[in-house]
């Protein structure tokens, strides 16, 4: 009966893993409908993000049948209860990805971003994808290396949206109220996205370890 349990607890770190990746590429897949007003790309994400949020409620149901059936203690307690704090972020992040997708839709055919603002963008997108990819591999490896990368990787993210605030609120601002409103939604968008990244490593070291990592160091987000 242990053996299957322990079965049943790996069966669901799996598919926790499986999620990050289909997230990852929501991620990936909304920043290119975004800056190439790709269309196709756009729906894929938009359509796509029912499987994540099934995937979701599949992960949680068994999660909470394994608390409920089986009593978990010590490290196995510790990761089902952040099991279910995971795939919440997770899903999370799939929806902000599609509100991403959602945008490039509404402005189709042009893109939502302007010229003047691509460059921070691109790094925005790619910056979020490699944090959701690293928040897959530390919870499949329990790398706690890996953990703090993606920790610092969250502070360039937010460097990133500074200098977004910086651009919208400078005299040379010359794209209109609109554009204005879609630079500081997408940018929330994205940070989001880093943020619960950043979560799931976080919540990876308390599982490892028992303990999450200092706050001074390590801001909740």
């Amino acid at each position: 009966m242990r053996d299957s349990y322990r079965e049943q607890l790996d069966d669901i770190l799996g598919d926790l893993v499986q999620m990050s990746q289909a997230v990852s590429a929501a991620v990936r897949g909304a920043t290119t409908a975004l800056l190439e007003a790709d269309i196709h790309a756009a729906e894929q994400v938009i359509s796509g993000d029912d499987a994540i949020d099934a995937t979701q409620a599949d992960i949680e149901s068994r999660a909470f049948s394994l608390l409920a059936r089986q009593a978990p203690v010590a490290g196995e307690l510790r990761t089902l209860v952040a099991t279910l704090r995971m795939v919440t972020e997770l899903e999370r992040m799939g929806d902000l990805a599609a509100h991403v997708a959602k945008i490039a839709r509404l402005r189709y055919p042009e893109p939502a971003v302007p010229d003047a603002m691509r460059a921070n963008f691109v790094r925005m997108g790619d910056v979020a994808e490699k944090m959701v990819v690293s928040a897959g591999q530390t919870l499949s490896e329990r790398n706690l290396q890996t953990a703090q990368e993606l920790h610092d990787r969250d502070q360039e993210m937010d460097e990133l949206r500074r200098s977004q605030f910086r651009a919208l609120l400078g005299d040379d601002w010359t794209f209109g109220v609109e554009a204005a409103v879609d630079v500081a939604l997408l940018g929330r968008y994205y940070e989001r996205i880093a943020d619960h990244a950043a979560s799931v490593a976080r919540r990876v070291v308390y599982v490892v370890t028992g303990e999450f990592p200092d706050d001074e160091v390590w801001p909740q987000p």
